[in-house]
């Protein structure tokens, strides 16, 4: 019984040993070595051919290897709830892309190694996740471009950092500028050019910078390096010193990089490649007195410039010294030029105004500084003002010239971007009224990603900017709240996502400036006012002097019958007296008017006898001889003979 009681133990504990080797087999990857030493887990498959990450590994494993095989994608599920993973190392593959979040899993990760592979750039998500990290290697790669988010999750944490033998001419030096933790900071082999002046100045723990084979012409001073004893070779040097690499760079020896060769240093290999009389020269067997610096002299500006208001100008400036000086420009107000949606600063000292305004006239300061001093050159401009459609009781009220906007930024970011290209002239406005203005815009190229349009616009006498944001989908947009008769300047930005770096970017679609119309209560209803004030005027003189001539004919009439009645003898006008022996003179004059004679009486010509009378109207006594029996028988003394004779006096 205890003999078969043994071999029954024994036959479960070898299939206990045989299930457990299975197991074993089944989570460690073909052709792969796992090792299980002091409860930790390596999985080591170097050279194995893979082409992808293996999907049998077992979770709990603390050391992948996965070296020299051709790996080209990283997938999301090949690191899935490999929390206990401390080391991974991917280099010697083909990796050309990682799937965002592939590290998200690995929060204890320490080492990351992606050296030589073919990775082109590193966007954000790429590394997110990786919490506790310390050492990342992306060597031996074709990066041209890391986004400025890239290290987020570990700027806090990271020891050691390599991006060296890489196509990098642009670092984000900001984020670098955060690694308060870093120990080793490689950047050899790249394309860079340019170091910001203190971007080392936070980084107290760092040991090793390495800069060598870039191109750098001057590297700038930092406190960091004032701060610590500066080496070229790690070998021999104390543990509270920084060991700076720089060779291998076209140095430009001039007194800028006088702080560096003021430095205790133990080597000779750095040389400089300009100016002319140090080229080739080792940089630490110069003299100081050698560190020369030439201030900046103004070789050519623009002279008077004279346009018209709207017009573009472009003002230029030329400077040459040692080192190469900067232009800025000084505006007519005393402030200097910034990149606006109107005014764009090139680096080349070229100042492009891209509508111009009355309030731009003045002169222009160039200012060209280096080192070693400035120099300045002014610039006039005038700007001669359109001819505006107002009369010129308006004209002589138009606002006073105020400061001018072209200092006035465009929203942070807006206009960086797109700041250095020529924007096309893309927009119009369709439609102006007083207080309204209706803006189209055009594309001339398609733009992907388009998230929404901006409007910029401001007054002539006001410096804010006002924003509007647009759907992607619409090509216009209704302004309604304008002054009128006011001059504004307008732009438009299409805001797209950047597919290289993830991030938001503008581009400007185009600008245009308008006039507002002059508001219709104040300009239409006067001159209607004043139309028909002018009718009721004339219809009212009309009327005034029709009563005056009325009132004159009557009193004209009445003249000649009071001077009837009081008797005038020897006037021709008052024939119509009862004097007698007068009456046959009446009688003729009204008979010779009765019958038209040819020749009439002078006005107020005196008679003293018929016979002058007769004569003057060669009729003789017997055309109107009167009755004897009866008085004033010419005329028959009737009514109607009375009234012929009345008129034709009146007439007279």
């Amino acid at each position: 019984m205890q003999t078969s009681s043994g071999i029954m133990k024994g036959i479960i504990l070898w299939m206990l040993t045989l299930t457990l080797s299975v197991t074993g087999a089944q989570l460690c990857p073909k052709r792969c070595i796992c090792q299980n030493l002091a409860q930790s887990l390596a999985i080591l498959c170097a050279k194995t051919g893979l082409l992808f990450v293996p999907s049998v590994i077992d979770r709990r494993t603390v050391e992948l290897r996965l070296t020299d095989n051709f790996i080209t994608v990283i997938r999301r599920k090949d690191f899935t709830n490999m929390t206990r993973l401390l080391h991974l190392t991917l280099s010697r593959n083909t990796i050309s892309q990682i799937t965002p979040f592939t590290f998200a899993d690995l929060r204890g990760l320490r080492a990351l190694h992606l050296d030589s592979n073919r990775i082109l750039t590193m966007g954000y998500e790429q590394l997110r996740g990786l919490q506790n990290l310390r050492h990342l290697i992306l060597s031996n790669n074709q990066l041209s471009e890391i986004s400025p988010g890239s290290f987020q999750d570990f700027l806090g944490t990271l020891e050691d950092l390599d991006l060296s033998y890489n196509n990098l001419a642009n670092i984000p030096w900001q984020t670098i500028s955060k690694l308060t933790n870093v120990n080793s900071l490689s950047l050899d082999h790249n394309l860079i050019d340019f170091v910001p002046s203190g971007v080392f100045t936070n980084l107290h723990k760092l040991a090793r910078l390495d800069m060598t084979s870039n191109k750098l012409k001057t590297i700038p001073p930092d406190p960091l390096f004032l701060r610590i004893p500066v080496y070229a070779k790690s070998k021999g040097s104390p543990l509270s010193s920084l060991v700076l690499g720089f060779g291998g760079n076209p140095l430009h020896c001039n007194c800028e990089l006088l702080w560096l060769r003021r430095l205790t240093r133990e080597d000779d290999l750095e040389t400089c490649a300009s100016p002319t009389n140090l080229l080739g020269k080792y940089f630490w067997s110069i003299a100081e007195e050698e560190f020369m610096c030439d201030p900046p002299v103004i070789t050519h500006h623009s002279p008077h410039i004279l346009v018209m208001e709207g017009e573009a100008v472009v003002l230029k400036c030329k400077a040459v010294g040692d080192p190469e000086p900067s232009i800025h420009w000084v505006s007519p107000e005393g402030k200097v030029v910034s990149n606006s949606t109107r005014a764009v600063s090139y680096e080349n000292g070229t100042l492009e105004i891209i509508i111009t305004t009355v309030r731009d006239s003045g002169l222009f300061t160039c200012i060209a500084s280096n080192t070693a001093g400035d120099a300045t050159a002014p610039v006039e401009l005038s700007v001669s003002p359109l001819p505006h459609p107002a009369n010129a009781s308006q004209r002589g009220h138009r606002p006073d010239k105020g400061p001018s906007d072209i200092l006035t930024p465009a929203k942070p970011g807006a206009s960086n971007n797109d700041s250095m290209n020529h924007p096309e002239r893309k927009v119009i406005t369709a439609e102006l009224s007083h207080n309204s203005a209706l803006i189209q815009w055009f594309l001339d190229r398609n733009i992907p990603g388009i998230r929404m349009y901006q409007i910029q616009y401001n007054s002539s006498t006001d410096d804010s900017l006002i924003y509007r944001m647009i759907p992607p989908n619409n090509r216009s947009f209704l302004i309604n709240d304008l002054a009128p008769g006011r001059e504004y300047d307008l732009c438009v930005l299409a805001v797209y996502d950047d597919g290289m770096t993830s991030l938001t970017a503008t581009r400007v679609v185009g600008c245009a400036q308008f006039n507002t119309k002059e508001e219709n209560g104040q300009c239409q209803p006067l001159h209607t006012q004043f139309l028909g004030g002018t009718m009721i005027i004339i219809i009212g003189g009309i009327i005034v002097a029709s009563v005056l001539v009325f009132i004159i004919i009557l009193m004209i009439r009445y003249k000649v019958y009071s001077g009837q009645e009081e008797g005038g003898k020897t006037r021709v006008n008052n024939v119509y007296s009862q004097t007698n022996g007068q009456h046959g003179m009446a009688c003729a004059h009204s008979c010779v008017k009765l019958t038209g004679a040819p020749e009439e009486l002078p006005l107020n010509t005196d008679f003293t006898t018929e016979e002058e009378l007769s004569q003057s109207t060669k009729i003789t006594p017997d055309a109107c001889e009167p009755k004897a029996s009866v008085p004033n028988q010419g005329c028959k003394n009737s009514v109607e003979k009375r009234l012929s004779c009345e008129w034709t006096d009146v007439n007279i």
